[in-house]
């Protein structure tokens, strides 16, 4: 009796229908040339952190929640007195997700949490870096179906950033929408 191993959905429809497509469309000599997404990083400000720092481990336990995978506390780097802010103080939490559980958030965010928000119309499509890489801003984290809404004593966002190694923003907006990230308007590259 063989186990056949689990591979997520999206990653399936990377390697059968996304890189073939990619590679038809810029031409590309070989598969290997097609960019990959290799990360997706989850960062999380948390506003009023320095006079609470409960709020810090409930942003940490919500991210770890979301993303199935252990959340971390972010540092401040240096102290600003305006702020009543000291170096070393948690100001945030952050996850990185790769392989298996990158695939497996991206599908639950596509499918699941983007069509929850209010008014939702698609995402913007000039959050490119210039390098290849997307962020996208989420304002509410109770979009996400992990979250309980009950439990939720503050509504914040978080950044959701989509690390390829794609070498434009072209290719890589090929590549989130070959995966199905549900851009605003599918612009006509002419450019």
């Amino acid at each position: 009796m063989s186990t056949k191993a689990y591979t997520p959905r999206l990653a399936d429809k990377y390697k059968k229908e996304v890189v073939p497509a990619l590679v038809k469309k810029f031409s590309y000599a070989t598969v290997m040339q097609a960019p990959k997404l290799e990360k997706i990083c989850l960062n999380r400000g948390v506003n009023g952190a320095v006079s609470d720092k409960k709020m810090v481990d409930t942003a940490i336990d919500e991210l770890t929640t979301i993303a199935g995978q252990k959340a971390v506390a972010t540092i401040s780097k240096k102290d600003i007195s305006n702020f009543k802010l000291r170096k070393n103080m948690p100001i945030g939490a952050r996850v990185t997700l790769r392989g298996d559980k990158m695939f497996e958030f991206l599908d639950r965010l596509i499918s699941v949490a983007l069509p929850r928000v209010r008014d939702f119309k698609g995402v913007n499509e000039k959050a490119f870096d210039g390098r290849g890489n997307y962020t996208l801003g989420v304002t509410e984290q109770i979009i996400f179906p992990e979250i309980d809404i009950d439990k939720v004593s503050k509504i914040t966002g978080m950044d959701i950033t989509f690390v390829t190694t794609a070498g434009t923003d072209e290719e890589a907006y090929e590549l989130l929408k070959e995966l199905g990230m549900p851009f605003k308007n599918a612009k006509n590259n002419s450019n």
